[in-house]
């Protein structure tokens, strides 16, 4: 669906979790080109005409869903950056039950196949790439991060704008 006020939709990650993706990403991020904090995109470009449908959907997905506890799995390379993936199965499962509910407003980005990452070099040539994904390949453990929200932001050409947040508010058992 085409759009004049594409939406984003985030996935929150808890603040003492991020500082460190925050830290990488201002360090590897072009500062031309960093305008937000680091940051698991669930969705590029949701339409903003429905914003207050949206709204509404990701508080009902929320409402019904614990915060969760991701694993950083891994680093990966994207060709002129580099991430970390993300596993979680509880988050697959949100972001698929929100899938269906916008399926008619999806583009090619959103319909393939998601791959959970942090995103903390990008728009860089190959080979300083190949070289900060040598760096944390080297040093690279598995750790825990929890997630506890669902961010919706309004993209305005480079910057974002924080519109509404759904909170996973249940507690996991």
């Amino acid at each position: 669906m085409k759009t004049r006020r594409p939406l984003i939709l985030t996935a929150r990650i808890a603040d003492v979790d991020l500082a460190m993706f925050d830290d990488l990403r201002t360090k590897h991020f072009p500062s031309d080109r960093n305008f937000i904090r680091a940051h698991l995109t669930m969705f590029h470009r949701l339409p903003g005409e429905n914003t207050q449908r949206i709204v509404d959907d990701l508080a009902e997905i929320a409402a019904g869903s614990p915060r969760i506890r991701a694993e950083v799995s891994g680093v990966r390379h994207l060709g002129a950056g580099v991430a970390f993936s993300i596993a979680s199965p509880e988050l697959q499962d949100i972001r698929a039950a929100l899938k269906t509910k916008f399926s008619s407003w999806l583009g090619p980005q959103d319909i393939q196949k998601w791959q959970p990452h942090i995103t903390i070099q990008n728009k860089v040539s190959k080979a300083k790439a190949d070289l900060l994904y040598q760096h944390l390949s080297d040093s690279f453990r598995p750790q825990l991060i929890d997630i506890t929200d669902l961010d919706l932001w309004e993209y305005l050409g480079g910057p974002w704008r924080h519109l509404s947040f759904a909170s996973l508010s249940r507690i996991s058992v």
